[in-house]
C-alpha cells in the first residue's frame, strides 16, 4: 500500500538544526520514501537558510498562497528543494515577518530565552501549510505533525478544512518527541487560527498536545532513556481521555537512534490508520 504523506517539520539537517528533530526529519522521510511512499515535507524558510547553497527553486503555482489568519487575509509563498543527496522533496514556506528574522537557534533568542511569539508563529505555520496543499495539486492520505511546532494542525484541519471537498478523508498523526515548556501555548494562538478549544480545557495557558489529542487521528510518542514522555503526557486529562489513540515507541538511544526501526514501526502504524 503506497501512502501519500505530508510531513510537517520545522527542522531538517542540514537546513536547520536546533534539536534532535532535525536528524529525525532528515532520516525518517528518506527511509519512508525508500519503502515506496510518496512523501513531501513542509518546512519554514528561515532567513539563515541559503537559497543558493541548497538550490531553492521558485514554483510558479506557489508564488501566492492566500489564507486567513488572525482575522486578516494573509499571503504566503513556497519554494522547492531536496534534502541534499536525496530525492526527498522539501517545500520551504516563506514569510518576511514570521520566519525570515529567526536565528539558527530557531525557537530561542540569542540569550537562550524561548521566543514568546512561538505559539503564534507556528499557528501561522499550521494554517499556511494546510492552505498550500491545493496549490501543490496533491492531496495526502496522512499529515504527519512533528512536535509542538505542528501540533495545531489537527484542530485547524478538523475545524476549518475537513469538510471541504479537496481535503476530505485526510488523517492527521501527531508525533510527540518531548514535552516541555515549549508545548505550553496561549489561547490567542488558537483564536488567531480561527478554531475553538474544547470547553473542558481550562486556563489561559494550555498544553498544545492536550488539544491535539482530541483532534488527531493517532498519536505517536517517543520515549527515550531516562525520559518517559508518554507517562508525562498521560497526566494531561485530554491525553488520558484519548489514550486509545497512542502508540508508544521506546528508543534505546538519544545519540544514535535506530532510524530504520523507527521508520518501520511508523510505517506499520500509518498503514493501519489508512485502511
Amino acid at each position: 500500500m503506497r501512502l501519500k504523506l505530508f510531513f510537517l517539520t520545522t527542522e531538517i539537517t542540514p537546513f536547520a538544526n536546533a534539536t534532535s528533530l532535525a536528524d529525525f526529519s532528515a532520516k525518517v522521510p528518506l527511509l519512508l520514501q525508500a519503502k515506496d511512499h510518496d512523501i513531501r515535507i513542509m518546512h519554514p524558510k528561515y532567513g539563515f537558510i541559503s537559497e543558493r547553497k541548497f538550490i531553492l527553486r521558485e514554483v510558479i503555482r506557489l508564488r501566492e498562497i492566500p489564507f486567513v489568519f488572525d482575522g486578516k487575509d494573509q499571503m504566503t509563498s513556497a519554494k522547492s528543494a531536496f534534502i541534499p543527496r536525496t530525492r526527498v522533496q522539501v517545500y520551504f514556506l516563506e514569510h518576511l515577518d514570521w520566519f525570515k528574522p529567526l536565528s539558527n537557534l530557531v525557537y530561542k533568542s540569542k540569550n537562550g530565552r524561548i521566543l514568546s511569539d512561538n505559539p503564534m508563529r507556528y499557528s501561522f505555520y499550521g494554517n499556511a501549510s494546510l492552505a498550500t496543499l491545493p496549490h501543490l495539486f496533491w492531496c495526502p492520505d496522512i499529515i504527519i505533525c512533528n512536535g509542538w511546532q505542528s501540533s495545531m494542525v489537527p484542530i485547524i484541519y478538523s475545524q476549518r478544512y475537513k469538510k471541504e471537498k479537496f481535503y476530505k478523508g485526510i488523517k492527521t498523526v501527531q508525533v510527540i518527541h518531548s514535552i516541555d515548556e515549549c508545548s505550553v501555548f496561549s489561547r490567542k494562538a488558537y483564536e488567531a487560527a480561527g478554531v475553538k478549544i474544547p470547553e473542558n480545557i481550562k486556563g489561559k495557558s494550555i498544553n498544545t498536545f492536550e488539544v491535539s489529542s482530541y483532534f488527531s487521528d493517532h498519536i505517536i510518542v517517543f520515549n527515550t532513556p531516562g525520559n518517559n514522555v508518554a507517562n508525562k503526557l498521560l497526566k494531561l486529562n485530554g491525553v488520558k481521555e484519548n489514550e486509545k489513540k497512542l502508540s508508544i515507541i521506546d528508543l534505546d538511544s538519544t545519540e544514535t537512534p535506530d532510524y530504520s526501526a523507527i521508520a518501520s514501526e511508523m510505517e506499520i502504524i500509518l498503514k493501519k490508520l489508512s485502511r
